[in-house]
């Protein structure tokens, strides 16, 4: 169980490591939009190769992975829009404006799609299958830009740099305990629900790229951009091949 929870901690340690770099370094806008254009690339092969390929793979013939993907995409849609709501009708009543506007749908699509993420990778392990080492490398990259744009927006708008890393640090030990209630509870599960888990985690993350990451880094990273992407998706595709062949 233990080996479990640092598996889980070790995916997940990227939030931290984004939290720390942004407290500790000043990045420019440039500089953020290229970082979560490679993080979008890397979310991107994440989504086509360790999510929805497998979740068709376990619920082909059903239709569970259709029904998750558009679960995933429309919780994501409808959190998002009722957060933005909320914080809009906050910031009038108290005159301000959001300092950052990616901050919120990025805490909202790193728990959306950070906890079924946490579940697959601990029943990997409960399964017999060994630690899916693709899996663990696409968590852990794709978090850390995610980490480093909400944390952008943390610390413009005047969140202390401890509170950042508590932040951080509480949301890592928290995937890595669903990571053990994921190698423990869910090894009973039905591939249909487990295709069902994947899909909805691909959906999540699919429609966060569309409706922000990716507009948000091609604003400020420009052209540039689409090439960070591309390395990013390349990278996260190259993990994945070396970890078939050397199995």
């Amino acid at each position: 169980m233990l080996q479990v929870f640092l598996y889980g901690f070790m995916a997940t340690s990227s939030l931290i490591l984004g939290g720390l770099f942004v407290s500790w370094f000043k990045i420019g806008k440039k500089a953020l939009g290229l970082i979560m254009g490679f993080g979008a690339g890397a979310l991107i092969s994440a989504v086509s190769y360790e999510l929805t390929y497998d979740s068709v793979k376990l619920g082909i013939g059903t239709w569970y992975p259709l029904l998750g993907f558009f679960t995933g995409a429309y919780v994501y849609y409808g959190s998002d829009y009722l957060l933005d709501k909320f914080m809009d009708a906050r910031n009038r009543s108290k005159g301000t404006t959001n300092s950052f506007g990616l901050l919120i749908p990025m805490l909202l699509a790193i728990v959306l799609d950070g906890v079924p993420e946490s579940i697959v990778l601990g029943l990997g392990m409960s399964e017999g299958e060994g630690l899916s080492w693709a899996m663990l490398a696409a968590i852990f990259i794709s978090n850390l830009p995610e980490s480093i744009a909400a944390s952008t927006g943390m610390k413009e708008s005047g969140t202390k740099a401890s509170t950042i890393f508590l932040v951080w640090l509480g949301m890592a030990i928290l995937f890595s305990l669903i990571t053990i209630f994921g190698s423990t509870f869910f090894a009973d599960t039905s591939k249909e629900h487990l295709s069902f888990i994947q899909a909805f985690a691909a959906g999540a993350i699919l429609t966060m790229l569309a409706n922000s990451m990716m507009p948000e880094s091609f604003k400020e990273g420009g052209k540039q951009t689409g090439i960070a992407t591309v390395t990013g998706f390349a990278i996260s595709v190259m993990i994945i091949v070396l970890e078939m062949k050397s199995n």
